[in-house]
């Protein structure tokens, strides 16, 4: 069984119940969720051995937070604990032309204040398959960057393959360092980079030419990112891999889903999803990089079929509420193989 190692941070979610405002809310569903957390849920319910390393407060939010991750089989033997609070964030889902809306309540967090040298990288990666962590980690604190950093140098002395989303949140670098000043070092140390079609652009600077997020009208050419994925590859020459998740949005509710996979000089594109009723599509990205880790993982020789994987798991998150995508191998083949009726198995 092929063992994936996830570092970053863990949050409970508040949400307002169906797609009532804040304002109005008089209650909040709790849920916890995040990046790293997320793609090690997906991964433990595909069959894989998979831990999440993180820092967390001694109370009993952090014992329910951690109780979530048991549920689906994540592993958190490696888990360190200090600091007084768990992180919280706040979501009021969007309909149509609304957009969603989040609030952080992160700082000072348990992992804000890590330092290197509090996890034993060398003993935590041993027997490992892959590392994966995100641009969410470096964003909190100067530690958090250094430790992250740490890890990735560790899992490359042992030769254990690292990959990274780039995840790019603007609210969150507030400690006095900007994402284009911390994130070169970490992602040169990475063998697959994943994107979207604004993180290149946030992060190092890179975008397709023409291309504006903001009006698909639910139409995005994937082949305009394949300049995005070769300067991606040129900046850092490690990476095997580049890999660019591509979301039209005609609204809140309506989006269309595709991703494209740059390797070997050729740049493959998965078939495109009309995603009609969105039920939550926090974190459809993490869900996408757990089918990927999976994909790459499983069908080593086939870089179409592990992103075709990635892309219908992706689907089908957005189909369940809650961070963690619920699914199984057998749910996400079966979409891959075309099946999209919904009909009741019986």
């Amino acid at each position: 069984m092929k063992k994936v190692v996830t570092f970053g941070e863990i949050m409970l979610r508040l949400a307002t119940p169906g797609y009532q405002r804040f304002i109005q809310s008089t209650e909040f569903t709790a849920t916890y969720g995040g990046g790293e957390a997320n793609v090690a849920v997906s991964l433990a319910n595909y069959g894989l051995n998979a831990e999440f390393v993180t820092r967390l407060p001694k109370n009993d939010i952090a014992k329910a937070c951690l109780s979530s991750l048991h549920k689906y089989g994540v592993k958190t033997d490696n888990v360190i604990y200090g600091g007084d609070r768990l992180g919280i964030y706040f979501l009021e889902t969007g309909a149509v032309a609304r957009a969603s809306k989040v609030v952080y309540d992160r700082a000072n967090s348990s992992i804000a204040d890590i330092k290197p040298g509090m996890i034993d990288w060398k003993e935590v990666l041993k027997g490992a398959d892959w590392f994966h962590w995100t641009g969410i980690t470096p964003a909190l604190s100067q530690g958090a960057a250094d430790a992250c950093l740490e890890a990735i140098k560790t899992a490359n002395e042992l030769g254990v393959p690292v990959s990274t989303d780039l995840n790019f949140r603007k609210n969150l670098w507030k400690y006095g360092k900007t994402a284009a000043e911390v994130m070169p070092a970490l992602v040169e140390g990475c063998d697959v980079i994943l994107g979207n079609e604004e993180d290149a652009e946030m992060v190092f600077g890179i975008k397709p030419e023409g291309f504006d997020s903001h009006h698909t009208g639910g139409e995005v050419n994937a082949a305009e990112f394949e300049s995005v994925c070769t300067q991606l590859m040129k900046r850092f020459p490690r990476a095997k891999k580049v890999i660019v998740t591509l979301r039209g949005s005609i609204n809140a509710n309506h989006n269309t889903w595709r991703g494209c996979l740059y390797s070997d000089g050729s740049l493959k594109v998965s078939k495109d999803y009309d995603i009609t009723h969105i039920v939550d599509r926090v974190g459809g990205g993490d869900s996408f990089m757990g089918g990927l880790i999976y994909g790459l993982l499983t069908y080593t020789t086939d870089d179409q079929k592990a992103l075709e994987f990635a892309v219908a798991a992706s689907c089908l998150k957005h189909t369940i509420y809650g961070d963690f995508n619920l699914v199984t191998v057998e749910e996400v083949e079966k979409l891959m193989g075309g099946d999209a009726s919904g009909r009741v198995s019986r």
